[in-house]
């Protein structure tokens, strides 16, 4: 199964495949007709195969549903519904999109960008007394598809933005090949069969709810449960009435699960998982055997990445070993570890981690110097480094890049930078990471002010606020009268946290 068209095939028409907190199921052939409705409509709209379609909508079962139903005959381009005007002005465009997908009820100022851009917009319509993920797509029809049907195993199901600290956001493009491949992997390291159930809890913008808790169900013929978003005062309330065998979430959400578990003892003894899923971020050995404990179920750590359409390695369930602080073993792709000459490593060796296999993508878009530094002998560069054991299994050491990694959400320090800079009294910036007992890591930012220039933290974090994302403002600003700088005189972000007595 190559392409998401024939990944739906395998469940049984009758079976459940997407349901919600009070909404009735619906089932294999109602998705399968939905995707063909989906498609056709698409057709009609001027849409077709690689035509990239942007969708931004809320966290349910109908943003379960447009991701596959779109992503069956054109691109997904799903979007984090709280991004400001200026955020969705830049990823629209450098997109390409050529439709926007919202709710219609919309509250983002997603349309009127797409207007100023002139991007058309159609407004996804559903009523909960439907089952769960059926919807209709509003709007005016235009010129004919130019490549109309199905999508091909070549054709591209999914393109997301990932960051980096030397140059601007990267476009990812990701083939009905990789997003099944992977969605496969996952599958078999979680043996998932028509028995079980996820609740998913994970954003549906984001490639680790996409592919492991949505796609890698869909590819078992398994249901998914899709909840609104993570909630941790509903968590518990959803587990009572979805009866889940499984969720994945990011080793925050796993933490404020158990701190309302000891209160909810009975649901967790009525409903038990068969596992649990971590990914996204580093979990720490103590959350890991305090879930096991909680639950009596094995908590797995997988590895992933978006240009790995998620999944990269994984700890295998019981019988075999999982072990606290490893990301597991290759699991879909192969994994191995490599020096700056592009050699590969021994076992035991600390370098960098790379990966190669059908479910990693073929390259960034329209980025030949990005693509040139990732790709090695065949092998992407991770950027991670890390050592395999005498069992493959893999330890992360350390990250490359200077990507700060807020809980599972990764953060670029440049484009906070260059809206900082934007302030007209600040002289010079550098964002970097800060050490976070919950999140692992937090934004924070060295500033200099202009000579003669005054503007106090709250003043800097409120400018920053109005420009990007909540998750993306510094939640420490330090006012410095220079920023250390490395031997070529460029500022440095590594270590700066610990330099400045952050650690």
């Amino acid at each position: 199964m190559s392409t998401i068209h024939e990944l739906l095939t395998q469940g049984a028409a009758r079976h459940a495949a997407l349901t919600a907190p009070g909404r009735a199921a619906l089932d294999y052939a109602g998705l399968r007709e939905q995707l063909e409705q989906t498609v056709a409509q698409l057709n009609q709209l001027g849409i077709g195969r690689n035509d990239a379609v942007a969708i931004v909508l809320p966290n349910g079962p109908e943003m379960a549903a447009a991701f596959v139903c779109i992503a069956a005959g054109a691109t997904t381009a799903p979007l984090n519904p709280a991004y400001t005007a200026d955020e969705l002005k830049f990823y629209l465009a450098d997109l390409e999109a050529q439709l926007l997908v919202v709710a219609e009820d919309d509250a983002t100022p997603a349309s009127e960008v797409a207007s100023e851009l002139g991007i058309p917009v159609v407004r996804l319509v559903f009523s909960v007394d439907q089952p769960a993920g059926r919807f209709t797509l509003q709007g005016e029809t235009a010129r004919a598809a130019c490549s109309d049907g199905l999508a091909e195993a070549d054709d591209v199901a999914l393109v997301l933005h990932t960051s980096g600290t030397t140059s601007r956001p990267k476009i990812v493009p990701l083939s009905q090949t990789n997003v099944c491949a992977s969605a496969r992997h996952i599958a078999e390291s979680l043996a998932l069969s028509t028995d079980d159930h996820c609740l998913n809890v994970m954003p549906l913008f984001h490639i680790h709810g996409l592919i492991a808790a949505v796609l890698s169900s869909l590819q078992a013929g398994s249901s998914i449960c899709c909840t609104p978003g993570f909630n941790a005062l509903q968590f518990f309330a959803w587990m009572q009435e979805a009866k889940p065998t499984w969720y994945t979430a990011v080793p925050t959400m796993h933490q404020a699960i158990l701190a309302r578990a000891p209160r909810n003892q009975e649901i967790v003894a009525a409903n038990p998982l068969r596992f649990l899923r971590s990914s996204s971020a580093s979990l720490p050995p103590q959350v890991m055997a305090a879930l096991e404990e909680t639950f009596n179920a094995p908590v797995i750590e997988a590895y992933g990445m978006t240009e790995a359409a998620h999944q990269m390695a994984c700890n295998p369930l019981p019988p075999r070993a999982r072990k606290p602080g490893s990301v597991g073993i290759a699991a879909g792709p192969e994994v191995a570890i490599m020096n700056e000459a592009g050699e590969l490593l021994n076992q035991g060796e600390i370098g960098e981690i790379v990966i190669r296999g059908p479910n990693v993508t073929a390259g960034y878009r329209n980025n030949p110097e990005a693509n040139a530094s990732g790709f090695t002998h065949g092998w992407f560069r991770t950027g991670d480094q890390g050592a395999l054991d005498s069992e493959g299994y893999l330890r992360l050491t350390g990250r490359l890049k200077e990507i700060i990694n807020r809980g599972g959400e990764k953060i670029s320090p440049r484009e906070v930078d260059e809206v900082l800079l934007d302030h007209p009294a600040v002289a010079q910036v550098v964002t970097f990471a800060v050490p976070h007992a919950k999140l692992g890591e937090d934004v924070a930012a060295a500033v200099v002010l202009k000579e003669n220039a005054s503007v106090d933290e709250r003043a800097l974090r409120e400018f920053v606020g109005q420009r990007l994302a909540d998750m993306k403002v510094p939640r420490k600003i330090l006012f410095l009268d220079e920023i250390p700088k490395g031997a070529t005189g460029k500022l440095q972000r590594i270590g700066l946290a610990k330099k400045l007595g952050l650690g």
